[in-house]
């Protein structure tokens, strides 16, 4: 196929010559129902609905959508996403879309329709509880982190891996540029809750202490090769029901610094606790929703933990499993060895926690004065409110960023958040 941008006409014909989803669809192709509903930063989404079934149609645009053709982004991002979905999906099972189809010239990929199934951020905006939610996502973490790093893999399939994902160089790029640097200097397309914030952006860029903590972490994530990650990890690329979650959308996805997915999902979940307030329609009516969120930050970093250490534990070495080739289990046979190879991973984890806590502080702070914000707080409508919410984040995020070795579990990190959010 050449590629071309879809509209509801070719869609249908292109769908129509395949038969696999044309007899998934059922009816006829006439009659199937057509939706562009992609409301994110980047691709073409189509909701395409038939007599028996409906599937999901994402197709990669040659730019930036939230900019425009002034920002070219190359289409090869499609094929990152499709190779991210098939590797964490075998990672992670259950916790993914299933991809019926994809085409790495058109840019396309056609998944199953996820429903009754809403994005994760939305539910947070309305003050929705999952039950499941962070019990999934700790999952998610800890299964992909772990499986596809040298610790749950070979050093040859990691080698692979690494190889085939480096050149998606253009959405790392993005990330460095919007996440890391922009922030932190006057950037044509920063921007903010002003006049209110003025201030506090000048004060970010004028804080050497934090732009040097800021370009730590992206020296970090251009270096740090430790396992695939999903590289977009928010609520906004979650959906979810009470019962089920789904992670979609790991287009920026390459093989980089773990705590970079973690501090993602643990940094937005305080946004959106901090968000809580401009959405009360009388004082203290989220006070009990922001207790669950808190609760969601502890629960989704100490359930990863101890999972990815449980998977270290049963698999890493195992022969059957294919397992890593780090920390070679007779190295450690006898019990002097066994004690001090579970040091090895309690101090593992000890800096992975410091690492999130860092990156949780650099996409908090990029959701306040860069590029592409949250609706979690741009969806509140009175200025003077949202920019209280955002001081609030900000002055969290800063401490994240520039000292996460003060946090000794995140437990601390949740009770700081509800000091923050108790000053006047």
């Amino acid at each position: 196929m050449t590629y071309r941008p879809l509209d509801e006409h070719g869609l249908k014909a292109l769908l129509g010559d395949l038969p696999d989803l044309r007899a998934r669809l059922g009816g006829a192709q006439e009659a199937w129902r057509v939706s562009e509903v992609g409301d994110g930063n980047l691709n073409l989404v189509f909701i395409v609905e038939g007599a028996d079934d409906a599937l999901i149609v994402k197709q990669a645009l040659p730019h930036l959508r939230i900019v425009g053709e002034s920002w070219p982004l190359p289409l090869a991002r499609a094929w990152y996403e499709q190779m991210a979905l098939k590797a964490q999906a075998e990672a992670a099972p259950g916790l993914l879309p299933k991809i019926h189809f994809a085409d790495r010239e058109m840019a396309l990929t056609v998944m199953e329709y996820l429903r009754p199934h809403v994005i994760v951020r939305k539910h947070m905006i309305a003050g929705v509880e999952l039950p499941r939610f962070a019990d999934d996502v700790a999952r998610f973490l800890a299964q992909t982190l772990f499986r596809l790093s040298p610790l749950g893999c070979g050093a040859a399939a990691h080698k692979a891996r690494v190889e085939a994902f480096a050149p998606n160089v253009e959405l790392c790029r993005i990330t460095e540029d919007l996440v890391f640097t922009d922030p932190y200097r006057v950037a044509k397309l920063n921007r903010w809750t002003s006049p209110q914030l003025d201030d506090l952006a000048a004060t970010v860029r004028a804080d050497s202490e934090l732009k040097r903590a800021a370009q730590e972490r992206k020296f970090q994530f251009l270096t740090c090769a430790q396992a695939l990650i999903h590289g977009d990890l928010h609520t906004g690329s979650i959906m979810a029901t009470v019962d089920d979650t789904r992670v979609i959308d790991p287009e920026f996805g390459f093989v980089g610094p773990m705590g970079f997915d973690i501090g993602a999902m643990l940094g937005n979940l305080l946004l959106a606790y901090f968000s809580q307030e401009g959405h009360e329609t009388s004082p203290g009516e989220r006070d009990l929703y922001r207790v669950w969120l808190l609760d969601q930050l502890v629960h989704v970093w100490n359930g990863f933990a101890e999972q990815f250490l449980a998977l270290w534990r049963a698999e890493s070495n195992h022969p059957e499993l294919q397992g890593g080739e780090c920390f070679e289990a007779e190295l450690f046979a006898d019990a002097e060895g066994q004690a001090s190879l579970e040091a090895s991973r309690q101090a593992f984890l000890r800096t992975l926690f410091e690492d999130s806590l860092a990156f949780a502080g650099a996409k908090m702070i990029r959701r306040v004065f860069g590029l592409a914000h949250v609706a979690d707080l741009e969806s509140i409508t009175n200025s003077g409110r949202r920019a209280v919410c955002e001081t609030r984040a900000v002055a969290l995020a800063r401490t994240l960023l520039v000292t996460p070795r003060q946090f000794s579990s995140i437990e601390d990190v949740a009770d700081a958040a509800a000091l923050v959010s108790a000053v006047r």
